[in-house]
């Protein structure tokens, strides 16, 4: 890519790396030295700029704080063998933010701002980027309102920020989870498919009451009847039952995740047969109970393949069996993380290189 947007960089006087331990690194805890920013006003996007990570300021009037109009994204990046930096997808995310920021009444940031303020950053702070297996640098694009006034009606004024965290594993080891029949996630005609931080918000109360019966995340099901299986805890939910790979169909109620996808397509590539269906919860119960789901798990950019050894429903727990060394979920990590950093051809077009 061209570069076609000027950006402003005010680099900080020392770096703060020295100050983390990136053989123990703890997901969402550590910073990078800059962050990227760019203000919408007066209908339009202001110039970039790259400023020292720290804190920013407004009045208790902003608007996001009262109204929601909050959203974000979720990518990695890596390094290859050579040191070069590789960024998993990234065009996708931005095209998701977009439909996020409709959706909330909010402007859309052009591709040249997003891919290029991305790169600048990364580029920046290349040296946060761990070279670690089974590290990577997570990376959080968000936007929010910052109109100071109480009044619901959309803001006039936007910032669109990026900042960067080196991470180690979202999930040390594999989940239990909980079929959730009470509370909700989304419902039709609602903001399921986007990712704002109201639908993480009202997530919190449900999984904490999960979290105290001793399971790490809850299978989210339909608003409507309870009887389907959408989504778990903060990722898409898959599994294999009968060798095929079978998922919720996305729609206005289930994110369409980037690492889903990716799922999909390789598993397709591999000539799986692959259902985007309805699946009740009594067909994955009975299912577990006659042996014939192989594998569940989840999917996600933070945890990107997270397996599941227990599934909770109605106080009964149901144990899925013991992965094996050819297990899809395995293999299918294994290509995704060959691909992202760069050990494999990615003959896909999903790694972007800065």
């Amino acid at each position: 890519m061209t570069d076609t947007v000027q950006i402003e960089i005010h680099q900080i006087e020392k770096s703060r790396i020295d100050a983390v331990d990136f053989d123990n690194l703890v997901f969402g805890r550590s910073f990078a030295d800059h962050m990227l920013v760019v203000d919408y006003k007066d209908g339009a996007w202001q110039t970039p700029q790259i400023v020292p990570y720290g804190p920013i300021s407004y009045t208790p009037a902003m608007m996001s704080l009262h109204y929601g109009q909050a959203i974000f994204e979720g990518m990695k990046a890596y390094k290859n063998a050579e040191g070069e930096i590789l960024v998993f997808r990234p065009h996708d995310n931005w095209a998701r933010l977009n439909k996020s920021a409709v959706r909330m009444c909010m402007p859309e940031i052009p591709e040249d701002i997003f891919m290029e303020g991305l790169s600048a950053l990364l580029k920046l702070d290349s040296a946060w980027i761990p070279a670690k297996p089974g590290c990577s640098m997570y990376i959080r694009p968000f936007m929010f309102s910052t109109d100071e006034y109480v009044g619901v009606t959309p803001s006039k004024t936007y910032k669109f920020m990026i900042f960067n965290c080196p991470v180690g594993a979202y999930y040390s080891k594999p989940l239990r989870v909980k079929v959730e029949t009470q509370y909700i996630r989304s419902a039709h005609g609602g903001v399921g498919f986007s990712k704002n931080a109201g639908n993480y918000g009202g997530s919190l109360y449900p999984t904490q009451l999960a979290a105290q019966e001793g399971y790490d995340q809850i299978i989210w099901t339909d608003a409507a009847t309870h009887q389907y299986v959408e989504e778990a805890g903060t990722m898409n939910l898959l599994f294999v039952i009968d060798n095929k790979l079978v998922t919720a169909p996305t729609g206005d109620t289930i994110l369409d995740g980037v690492t889903r996808k990716s799922v999909l397509q390789i598993a397709r590539d591999w000539g799986m047969e692959v259902e985007e269906r309805q699946l009740s919860v009594a067909e994955l119960v009975e299912g577990i109970k006659a042996g014939k789901v192989q594998e569940a798990f989840g999917a996600g950019t933070a945890a990107v393949i997270a397996p599941i050894s227990t599934i909770g429903f109605e106080g009964q727990d149901y144990e899925l069996p013991e992965r094996p060394a050819d297990a899809f979920s395995k293999r299918v990590y294994e290509e995704i993380n060959s691909i992202r950093l760069g050990v494999k051809e990615d003959s896909r077009g999903w790694v972007y290189k800065v």
